[in-house]
């Protein structure tokens, strides 16, 4: 079918003005085209040795005047993939969801509205064909690319060269790094390309795409690594590489090149208001995706440690409350019962400031490090906790699907100055249990009104839940709440901690104070 121009997206998806597609790969329906609209996936991984020798670098001036010596070193060893499906129920099953996405997710929820309506229209069993890229990192045949590229292809073929064909075997998948491996037996060496230092990318350096937009087979852009570690909201593990060479649908999972020819990143997504490059395209860091290639490469799956914390981030204002001298690290704000992190003996209210030696700068730098842990390791932690820095060990346990993935991103937005708090409190009592459905496990003080325009209101309080905590202070009575807050005040503080719990969950809130 003709893949050179996009069909413009369904009625009720163009008001959106920014759109994340990832997933670049070309579907189609007999004569038909849709833009996948789909979120992100996150990555956590082990460290592990590299899959293939090192290919031969290629050297690039600064300023190059053409960037023909670089294109024919690494084209060859790029790919297309095509694979074909059956479009029936057992492709999107309430299980499995579409294309190996999570049921209910947006993406699998329009795919199935869209593939309802063409199946009322024609034939069942209608085959859908998708076409992306990849890339050889092995002579032997092993072949990279996106997980969303495959699906749940029945048949997969991969094109090298633009005209020879070959039945691919899926090795192992990864649907939360959006990562698949394939093997091909060509019966001869293949062209391949190397994984590449992501880490030593700076803003500013060349990257070159090479793929198969839109069907057209291989193509090459050019331009600049415009930011690192970008969250795109999608998962705790989100550190993509920002470029604006031009990517577009059918470059999923082909390679992003360095000035040296290695590979930095594999390109997974873009940004656009119509399915077409805007310049805004998004790559999996190469550091992030070697380590679990190998995994898939050796045993066909992905193992992670897990360390059994939810945390937030460390806003100024919550680094102020916490004595911190500046918003680093990631805030406890739950322990699960008998997880690693309990038997370490963290608490809520601590900051991760290290794991195993290296620092957490941010929220996002811890999940990536403890899921680079292997089961049955021991990881120092460096901890602040009540103005001084702490450290444990915690032995990691592996990954469940259904652990907590370690992170909760939360909603880090700043505190608007106020001069009042704007609490009404009251005590736990067995009338106020029963009016706000309060279970007697909980102890704290109710918050039973907030006013609107004050520091409480900005933070979200309202009336329902429970404060269990001022600074490091448990508390019962509104008058403990009241006296914590003077003390602060008295000390200077901008802001005052409170770890707050709603319905089950307890998050930390920090609050504006008055200055006069």
């Amino acid at each position: 079918m003709n893949e050179t121009a996009p069909e413009p997206l369904p009625a009720r998806r163009r008001s959106f003005k920014r759109k994340l597609f990832v997933g670049t790969a070309i579907a189609g329906v007999a004569a038909l085209q849709v833009t996948l609209l789909v979120k992100a996936f996150d990555l956590g991984i082990h460290e592990v040795r590299a899959a293939a020798p090192e290919a031969p670098a290629v050297s690039l001036n600064l300023n190059p005047t053409s960037f023909a010596p670089l294109v024919k070193a690494v084209a060859p060893a790029v790919v297309n993939i095509s694979t074909t499906q059956k479009m029936d129920q057992q492709g999107m099953n309430e299980e499995n969801g579409f294309s190996g996405f999570p049921p209910g997710s947006p993406f699998d929820e329009f795919l199935k509205h869209f593939f309802n309506q063409q199946q009322m229209q024609g034939p069942h069993n209608e085959k859908v064909h998708a076409l992306g890229s990849g890339f050889i990192i092995d002579p032997s045949g092993y072949v990279v690319t996106n997980n969303h590229v495959i699906g749940n292809a029945e048949e997969i073929t991969v094109i090298v060269n633009q005209d020879q064909k070959y039945p691919a075997k899926l090795i192992g998948r990864d649907a939360k790094t959006d990562l698949a491996l394939l093997k091909i037996d060509a019966g001869k060496p293949l062209p391949y390309v190397s994984f590449g230092n992501s880490d030593a990318a700076e803003v500013g350096d060349w990257v070159v795409a090479v793929g198969n937009p839109f069907g057209l087979g291989g193509t090459v852009t050019a331009g600049i690594l415009s930011a690192r570690g970008r969250d795109l909201n999608s998962g705790p593990f989100d550190d993509f590489l920002q470029v604006d060479a031009p990517i577009n649908r059918g470059n999923s999972g082909g390679p992003l090149f360095n000035a040296q020819g290695k590979v930095i990143g594999i390109n997974s997504a873009i940004i656009s208001p119509n399915g077409g490059s805007v310049g805004v395209g998004f790559a999996i860091p190469a550091s992030l995706a070697e380590p679990v290639v190998e995994q898939l490469r050796v045993g066909g799956k992905v193992d992670r440690g897990w360390l059994g914390v939810t945390i937030q981030p460390v806003t100024p204002e919550i680094a102020e409350g916490l004595d911190l001298s500046k918003p680093a690290g990631a805030l406890v704000s739950n322990v699960n019962p008998g997880s690693p992190a309990a038997k370490a003996g963290l608490q809520q209210g601590d900051v991760i400031l290290k794991f195993a030696g290296k620092p957490v700068a941010q929220l996002h730098d811890l999940p990536r490090l403890v899921a680079n842990t292997k089961a049955g390791q021991t990881a120092e932690l460096g901890i602040w906790r009540n103005g001084k820095e702490i450290q444990l060990s915690a032995t990691i346990a592996p990954l469940k699907d259904n652990a907590n993935m370690t992170a909760d991103a939360g909603h880090g937005g700043k505190v608007s100055p106020a001069n009042a708090l704007g609490l009404a409190l009251a005590p736990l009592d067995p009338a106020t249990r029963q009016r706000f459905g309060i279970d007697q496990e909980i102890h704290g003080v109710l918050v039973v009104g907030v006013q609107d325009g004050s520091p409480a209101a900005d933070r979200g309080l309202r009336p329902g839940d429970v404060i269990v905590k001022v600074g490091s202070q448990k508390v019962n009575r509104p008058d403990q709440v009241a006296q914590h807050i003077d003390h602060a005040r008295e000390a200077g503080k901008k802001s005052v901690l409170m770890l707050v719990e709603r319905e089950g969950n307890d998050r930390f809130v920090a609050l504006g104070l008055a200055t006069s």
